[in-house]
């Protein structure tokens, strides 16, 4: 069965980006892909992506390459260019109506909600998200965008430390009406 997973790292004090959108301070720190709760194992679940313009964008402009394989929504009101070869899909509409195509795409496998915190949001408003998954860098930020910046409760799974991470996973508990 697919689950919906906000898989993330944060700062310690709960940022997932500077206030200028950079992620300079994430990839200087050691973790092992292969490892606890790592990437390598993640990715390989996951069946479809969606993620906030400012993730696509600061993708394009600092990674060489594009490497996700799967289907890729990104949620923007903005003409932006898309990936080569890349199945990398533009929307505005709503986060539920995307979600359910995004199902439909992955078909068994999980949907990764990239980022940013305000998408995550929206799904979880929505009571779309299954599991969070929070990698902690040593590092504080003291201000940015925060992992998710709603009202939401959890219940931790699983704990495990991961090269210079702290790595949790957390159930999402869903409210009544959802």
């Amino acid at each position: 069965m697919s689950r919906t997973i906000y898989y993330v790292a944060s700062s310690i004090d709960g940022f997932i980006a500077t206030p200028e959108h950079s992620l300079d301070w994430l990839l200087t720190r050691e973790m092992d892909d292969q490892g606890p709760m790592g990437y390598r194992p993640f990715i390989e679940k996951v069946g479809a992506i969606a993620m906030g313009s400012a993730t696509y964008e600061w993708i394009r402009s600092n990674l060489p390459s594009w490497d996700y394989t799967v289907p890729t929504w990104v949620f923007t009101r903005r003409d932006l260019e898309g990936v080569e070869g890349a199945d990398v899909r533009f929307t505005h509409d709503d986060v539920e109506h995307v979600h359910r195509l995004m199902n439909e795409t992955a078909q068994d496998r999980d949907v990764w909600v990239m980022g940013g915190g305000e998408l995550v949001g929206q799904f979880t408003d929505r009571g779309l998200v299954d599991e969070l998954v929070v990698s902690f860098a040593p590092v504080a930020l003291g201000a940015g965008y925060p992992v998710l910046p709603r009202h939401v409760e959890l219940r931790l799974l699983e704990c495990a430390a991961n090269g210079e991470f702290a790595c949790t996973r957390y159930e999402v508990l869903r409210s009544p009406e959802q």
